[in-house]
């Protein structure tokens, strides 16, 4: 495409920056100084390839990867449920750990009964009120479409029907939600254009007859089937965001033909080759991560600054609030305490996403309580930008006692080797010549011990507030 439009491509990224950006996108953490060290002085020529592998195989790929299914799936205490939350989290860990395929653990949520104390499967069917909610965040979530828009109306915009919405959510009505995840054969919804129950039917197929007919197996293996032309677009886009900041198809829950993908010849080969993996997650990951276009600088040049689709550069994305939350303690070496949770318990590892955090509160994270796909960053907002910068969230923790920067400079560590080091930590790259003569030139003028103290952390603020940071570029 490309090509096609003579729209230049910007360079690839130094290693330095793929380690950052694939360490980032796989486990949600930074790499460490050690890491990077270590990264840099590996002269093989498939090490990229080698440090994907690594990070796929690592647990924290799982932690982070649970966390990331985890928001699609919406997963958060039910009326103060912390035991079904806690496995359906771990149900999910599970998953991801034993290479378990993606049409795998869709059937399950979509069948599953039972008590949600034992079963996580069973939690998928807490998370909304009624049918016609549960057919809403199905449709979304498994086949990328906004089946909601047909509720009142056949959909203005794509082919769905009322009966296909009222359909849906008739196949749903049949389960008895709460602890007990069960069937109710009585179950049923009103359509709105007949004043009748609806009968269960599968979006754009057939209606469900028999009452013998277990309606949501049946639903389950047309959506999970090779063929289906949602599934795995849906969740290959899905993805291909994660990875490149945005969706061949955006919004990622609104495919229709009014809204086509940017590049339909790529979502076609990356949903077949998806299903041609056993519907593998990690075998996606893998196949975009190695691409040229995921190694491409976020730095525009002149000729293709304006493209805002093609991927002629990287997109500079927000880090997500817990990812950049954990990123502050890291760096710092000042963990926050979350409610009642042990002191270093990583943000992304939280179960419920409403647990007091003036931190995470302040960074933006989405309460899961609707979609988190289409919620901005709350970091971009002025009154979070001022707490970010004034506040406590980063001040308190830089002059703390026992802070990284603290133990640096009582260990007498020369202040050109505190600022290296925190360029590492913070930013995976050593400094550059401009920067190194800028620093020097700086502490030149350095009298005293509390001076130094007070230019560090100032320094140590200025990187922590910095774009660079706080984004994946």
């Amino acid at each position: 495409r490309l090509r096609q439009l003579r729209l230049p491509s910007s360079p690839q990224i130094s290693d330095e920056l793929y380690l950052r950006r694939a360490t980032l996108d796989l486990t949600g953490r930074l790499p460490t100084a050690e890491t990077l060290s270590r990264f840099i002085a590996d002269d093989a020529t498939d090490k990229r390839a080698s440090l994907t592998q690594s990070l796929l195989t690592s647990d924290g790929f799982i932690e982070y990867w649970t966390f990331n299914l985890a928001k699609l799936f919406r997963l958060r205490t039910q009326q103060h449920d912390e035991e079904g939350a806690a496995v359906y989290n771990q149900w999910i860990s599970e998953q991801l750990r034993n290479g378990i395929g993606y049409d795998q653990i869709s059937r399950a949520l979509l069948v599953a009964e039972g008590d949600a104390h034992t079963n996580g499967p069973a939690n998928f069917w807490r998370t909304t009120r009624n049918a016609r909610d549960q057919a809403e965040l199905a449709s979304e979530i498994f086949m990328g479409s906004r089946l909601r828009c047909a509720n009142c109306h056949n959909h203005p915009l794509d082919h769905w029907t009322q009966d296909d919405y009222h359909g849906l959510a008739a196949i749903f009505a049949k389960v008895q939600q709460g602890v007990i995840v069960q069937a109710k054969p009585t179950g049923r919804v009103i359509h709105p254009k007949y004043l009748e129950p609806a009968k269960p039917k599968v979006p754009g197929a057939q209606f469900i007859t028999g009452s013998n007919t277990n309606a949501r197996l049946e639903f389950a293996q047309w959506l999970t089937h090779p063929d289906n032309p949602y599934f795995s677009k849906a969740i290959v886009n899905r993805i291909w965001k994660q990875l490149m900041g945005k969706g061949l198809v955006e919004p990622v829950d609104d495919f229709r033909s009014t809204n086509p993908a940017t590049h339909p010849a790529l979502l076609e080969l990356l949903a077949r080759d998806f299903v041609d993996s056993g519907f593998s997650i990690k075998h996606t990951i893998t196949r975009i991560t190695a691409s040229a276009a995921y190694a491409r600088s976020a730095d525009a040049i002149e000729t293709n600054k304006f493209d805002d689709q093609y991927y002629s550069h990287a997109i500079k994305v927000p880090l997500d609030a817990e990812v950049l939350a954990d990123a502050i303690a890291d760096v710092t070496g000042i963990h926050e305490q979350y409610g009642e949770q042990p002191i270093g318990t990583r943000a992304i590892s939280l179960l419920d996403p409403a647990i007091p955090s003036r931190t995470l509160q302040v960074l933006g994270r989405c309460d899961r309580s609707d979609s988190c796909e289409s919620t901005t960053n709350a970091i971009d907002g002025l009154s979070q930008k001022l707490h970010q910068f004034n506040g406590a969230m980063i001040n308190d923790r830089i002059s703390a006692t026992n802070s990284r920067l603290t133990q640096y400079i009582h260990a007498g560590k020369p202040v050109l080797e505190i600022i290296e080091s925190f360029y590492q930590v913070g930013l995976s790259r050593s400094m550059t010549d401009v920067e190194l003569a800028y620093w020097t030139k700086l502490t030149d003028d350095l009298e005293t011990e509390v001076d130094t103290k007070h230019f560090l952390e100032d320094f140590v603020w200025s990187l922590l507030s910095s774009k660079e940071f706080g984004t994946k570029h």
